[in-house]
């Protein structure tokens, strides 16, 4: 808490009853080549929680417990707003996670004095209920934008890509439901997997679309045929040549020379 210049470097933890390492409100953080093993049946033992944090590295890790692996936070609702320290400059690399009940990497849903310039690389998921996920909700204020992810891979996940903007828990009953948080500009560049269930999942809502969402080299193999496998709501954003599965009606779709093949429907059209 409150301190800069800090490296947490080639540590085993195991049998944490809450989140493992939660740097809070610091700057200049590298946590290199940690393993955490938590319980997978344990609930809210988080590996790597960067909470209101400035330049940050995580690195060469192994994380397998029972909530996300890596979550990065900034506080919530209106006490996050009041605050206002947000999480930015922050490069995930290199990650080897595993949760039965959450996801590799989350932002969110604390996310109330703002998340940006995020970098997730190098991602290898497996035996997990998501790959990467934003969450948050009404009331939360603040926003996320301007994150990158680049060679994710999915092995045995429930759901690849995850944005939820309707993850409602609060602290308590002073939050302000006019607090609209902003998701925008978010990319995703080569995801790859198999054993998906579904690939892509972005749920945006009237009071929170999502915005200019980038796709391109994306290819998951899913474990059935079902007909809606990329589902999109309230979604603005394009598509860059070709990926599998067939992306929502939602989004643009333009080939690899940059023609634009394909006109988005209304972004507040749903496929579910």
């Amino acid at each position: 808490m409150w301190c800069d210049s800090i490296e947490i470097s080639d540590l085993t933890l195991q049998n944490s009853p809450f989140w493992t390492v939660h740097p809070y409100d610091c700057t200049n953080v590298t946590v290199r080549g940690v393993t955490i093993l938590n319980p997978v049946k344990s609930s809210n033992t988080d590996g790597i929680d960067p909470d209101s944090c400035e330049n940050v590295v995580v690195e060469n890790c192994y994380i397998s417990v029972g909530d996300d692996c890596v979550a990065i936070k900034s506080g919530w609702d209106h006490y996050g707003v009041a605050y206002g320290r947000p999480s930015r400059n922050i490069l995930i690399r290199n990650i080897t996670a595993h949760s039965p009940v959450s996801a590799g990497v989350s932002i969110g849903s604390e996310m109330s004095g703002g998340v940006t310039n995020i970098t997730i690389e190098d991602l290898f998921v497996w035996g997990s209920k998501r790959g990467v996920r934003i969450k948050t909700s009404r009331g939360r204020g603040g926003y996320v934008s301007q994150v990158m992810y680049k060679n994710l891979t999915f092995d045995t996940v429930r759901v690849g890509i995850v944005i939820k903007t309707d993850y409602g828990d609060h602290p308590d009953d002073k939050y302000d439901l006019m607090a609209l948080p902003l998701v925008e500009n978010i990319t995703y560049h080569g995801v790859h997997g198999r054993n998906v269930r579904i690939p892509v999942r972005i749920y945006g809502s009237p009071e929170i679309p999502v915005r200019n969402v980038e796709f391109q080299d994306l290819d998951v193999g899913v474990t059935n045929k079902k007909k809606h496998i990329f589902q999109c709501s309230y979604v603005h954003g394009r598509v860059i040549g070709k990926i599998y599965p067939r992306p929502c009606e939602s989004l643009d779709i333009f080939d690899e020379n940059g023609l634009k093949i394909h006109v988005a429907t209304p972004m507040n059209h749903s496929q579910t």
